[in-house]
């Protein structure tokens, strides 16, 4: 990532909460939405307002059975909606950046693509024929 220009600490507060970064700092978002780990930051990101929120519940004098029964209930689903929806909002992300939304699938693409050119030439050699002689 070097060379990429990156984002303020307001910019980047602002972009984690859902601001759209200005045409200079598309690379960077680029990067930070397709490269790798970008599940994972996705992931940390959306998480981490909500572990704020939760977390004066285990100040209070009693035990953790009662303090887990209290934030887990709303830590749980959020955390597994954000696993579970993390393509679909980095997919949105690019778009309201201007940016192709299938990006998102691009390093899946490229790892699956020797798997898919093998599968191909075994079971559907005439999907390769198509793609060496595309029509005129």
């Amino acid at each position: 990532m070097t060379g990429i220009k990156k984002p303020s600490v307001w910019q980047y507060l602002r972009y984690c909460l859902g601001a759209v970064l200005p045409p200079d700092l598309h690379d960077w978002v680029r990067n930070d939405l397709i490269s790798k780990g970008a599940a994972t930051r996705f992931v940390v990101r959306v998480t981490t307002p909500v572990v704020l929120v939760l977390a004066p519940v285990y100040l209070l004098p009693t035990d953790i059975v009662t303090k887990l029964i209290m934030t887990m209930p709303l830590a749980l689903p959020f955390v597994y909606f954000a696993i579970a929806l993390n393509p679909v909002y980095r997919r949105y992300r690019l778009n309201k950046h201007g940016m192709d939304g299938d990006l998102v699938d691009q390093l899946r693409r490229e790892k699956e693509a020797p798997d898919m050119q093998a599968y191909y030439a075994r079971y559907r050699p005439e999907m390769l024929e198509d793609e060496a002689n595309p029509p005129t």
